[in-house]
């Protein structure tokens, strides 16, 4: 009797285990994501992220810094071009910098807690979490969840999303819209939790006077040039007209004309038809900007800033040219997708 009741206690004992060494559904993976979120003290991503907005794809390095309770670093840089962008958020405010020209602005901002982006491992688990009608697969190494999007974009529907199992680190995501079509990839190429960082890696001048010094360090032989002044003087050479590639159903060109925009000279294209909106171009010469108020909008390749109510202008700085978009009419994702459109022709 003793050695059944023995044999039965360990038959128990054995499918207790093997019960808890079960597959993980959506609500176990979703309530450790929970925990992991609410101990998460720092991280570094790196990883490239992909355009399908344009005429080809566009495709830019990303490596993205977070210490807790809200500081980011975010360092855009597209693979064609040598010029880097990056997104600082300390206790200053939220910064734009493009170290090898020297510009920055500052913001007044809530940038990114409102307005999610999608190399943000808060904006991907937020979506998750909030999402009460998430789908939930496996494939591989990797947990995959298809969410409702809150990324700023909003012709951005959905995004799916791969978490590696064994520490939930994120490996890609992809973002569609409403048809399916995937207009925004991230592909993590690696991703540390617990990441340590100096004590001014998140300040403005350390990170403007470091590329200054990658500049001194790739000084030419010939005649001494800094790279960083090159790379003003390529933009200059190239600025010329440069014209959307992009525009909406029903819209055409009106006119081109020179303007002069706080002293120096400009363009100014107008576009009418089913919406009407114009856009001026210009290369000022001040290299800091006091700050800005307005609506921080992720424009992918930088960050740009939207004001005004009845007319709302986007504006933005692209390897020192400054834009300009100002409509009565047209909608924030048409907006953007101009705005996208225009920078396929920097450098060209």
């Amino acid at each position: 009797m003793r050695k059944i009741t023995w044999t039965i206690a360990m038959v128990m004992c054995v499918v207790i285990v093997l019960a808890g060494c079960g597959k993980k559904d959506a609500s176990d993976v979703v309530a450790e994501l929970d925990k992991t979120m609410n101990k998460l003290e720092s991280y570094e991503g790196k990883g490239t992220m992909i355009l399908h907005t344009g005429t080809k794809p566009q495709e830019y390095s990303v490596d993205v810094w977070y210490k807790s309770p809200s500081y980011y670093r975010i360092a855009l840089k597209n693979s064609t071009k040598d010029v880097t962008q990056i997104v600082l958020k300390n206790d200053e405010g939220v910064f734009v910098l493009t170290p090898q020209l020297n510009k920055s602005f500052r913001f007044q901002s809530d940038w990114p807690e409102k307005q999610g982006q999608a190399y943000l491992y808060h904006t991907l688990v937020q979506s998750i979490l909030q999402d009460k009608n998430r789908q939930f697969t496996t494939e591989g190494e990797a947990y995959v969840f298809d969410v409702v999007s809150n990324l700023q974009n909003h012709s951005l529907a959905r995004h799916r999303i791969w978490l590696d199992k064994s520490d939930y680190a994120p490996q890609r995501m992809e973002a569609s819209d409403a048809e399916s079509n995937v207009l925004l990839e991230v592909k993590f190429s690696s991703f540390v939790f617990n990441k340590k960082f100096d004590e001014d890696s998140f300040d403005m001048e350390r990170n403007m006077l470091g590329y200054e010094l990658q500049s001194v360090a790739t000084m030419t032989e010939e005649d001494g040039t800094l790279a960083g002044e090159e790379a003003e003087e390529v933009v200059n050479k190239s600025f010329g007209i440069l014209i959307p590639t992009y525009l909406p159903e029903g819209v055409v060109s009106k006119d081109i004309s020179d303007i002069t925009l706080g002293g120096e000279a400009g363009i100014m294209l107008r576009y009418e038809g089913d919406y009407s909106f114009t856009l001026i171009e210009a290369r000022p010469r001040d290299h800091a900007v006091s700050a800005m108020s307005g609506t921080l909008v992720d424009l992918g390749f930088t960050m740009a800033t939207l004001l005004g109510d009845k007319v709302k202008t986007l504006s933005w700085m692209d390897q020192g040219v400054e834009f300009r978009l100002s409509t009565a009419d047209l909608p924030q994702e048409e907006m953007i997708k101009v705005a996208q459109s225009l920078e396929n022709q920097i450098g060209k």
